[in-house]
């Protein structure tokens, strides 16, 4: 089992307590580094341009320039975004900036690609908002034009939503055979048999235990029809953690982060625990086949206490 941790970069309204755009920055970077400190194996962004729950003129830093920024403020951590979204880039020029990437981080990129969502930003950018079923087409189309770009002298491929003829990318990075392509999403007939076929990660799951066996059956039964190894594939599931400690309230530990959400509401995606609960449940969802875990800590640009801690506590426990 591998750990990675999410850096605040706006997008969930996480550096709203500074001010200053200079500052928020170095509060995200200084949270890789910390990471990277405390023996975090990876950090990740989120690739979206407004905030949520709801758009609010907050910042929100763009995923691939922070992405090369990090790159060369931190030494070791790799760094992947969960997920970049397919509609916001080219999948050639994706490629192109994932090589330059790779290579400036001297080998540490983990490049996430999905098929998007947030409806909202999609429209405010100007990218219109396609139906599921053509959004998915272009995702699946996408993520054989990148592998192509990484692993082909010129790139030559015909769809209906993309194309590119003999696209030249060098260079294509420094890791062998290729940059890891993590997928992100838990669709079944879609994106887990891209998963199968194209990817070197997937995440899934929400970290709660049933989705991801129920994720985790049929990425096995698209492996098989692939004739793929499962253990080829990194499989990863993402969670929303908040520590306690033992003899704490949960209820009256959480208020200042749920802000106007119920304790309902905030533990229906979000793990609130003792490290010796968190150890229990991360050991269920290794049990189902989870062997990489990223997580999420409220807070963080603040105080990175629990992040900290997780390195303390729960990092050893899986070593």
């Amino acid at each position: 089992m591998k750990f990675g941790t999410f850096v605040p970069q706006g997008w969930r309204m996480d550096l709203v307590e500074l001010r200053d755009p200079v500052e928020q920055y170095e509060a995200m970077t200084r949270v890789g580094v910390v990471a990277e400190e405390v023996g975090f194996d990876s950090i990740w962004l989120y690739d979206h341009f407004h905030t949520v729950p709801t758009p609010e003129q907050e910042t929100c830093f763009e995923a691939w320039t922070s992405t090369a920024a990090l790159a060369r403020d931190t030494k070791r951590v790799k760094i992947g975004q969960m997920v970049t979204c397919n509609g916001y880039r080219n999948p050639a020029l994706l490629a192109k900036m994932a090589s330059t990437v790779d290579v400036l981080s001297h080998g540490r990129l983990l490049c996430g690609l999905g098929a998007g969502w947030y409806e909202h930003e999609w429209r405010a950018y100007g990218y219109g908002f396609p139906d599921t079923p053509d959004r998915m087409r272009a995702f699946r189309e996408a993520v054989e034009i990148v592998v192509k770009l990484w692993t082909e002298a010129e790139a030559t491929f015909e769809g209906r939503y993309h194309t590119v003829k003999g696209a030249m990318n060098v260079p294509k990075g420094v890791q062998t055979p290729h940059i890891p392509l993590w997928l992100g999403g838990g669709g079944e007939q879609i994106t887990l048999k891209l998963v199968a076929k194209w990817g070197s990660g997937s995440n899934f799951g929400g970290g709660k235990v049933d989705q991801v066996r129920q994720k985790m059956a049929v990425l096995r039964q698209h492996c098989a029809e692939q004739g793929r190894d499962i253990d080829e594939i990194t499989r990863s599931t993402s969670m929303n953690i908040f520590l306690l400690d033992p003899g704490d309230d949960p209820v009256s530990a959480t208020a200042a982060v749920r802000g106007k959400r119920s304790y309902d509401e905030f533990v229906s995606d979000c793990f609130v625990g003792t490290t010796d609960q968190l150890v229990e449940h991360i050991q269920r969802l290794e049990a189902e086949g989870i062997n990489y875990l990223i997580t999420y800590f409220f807070r963080v640009a603040y105080d990175q206490t629990m992040l900290r801690r997780f390195a303390a506590e729960v990092l050893p426990r899986f070593e």
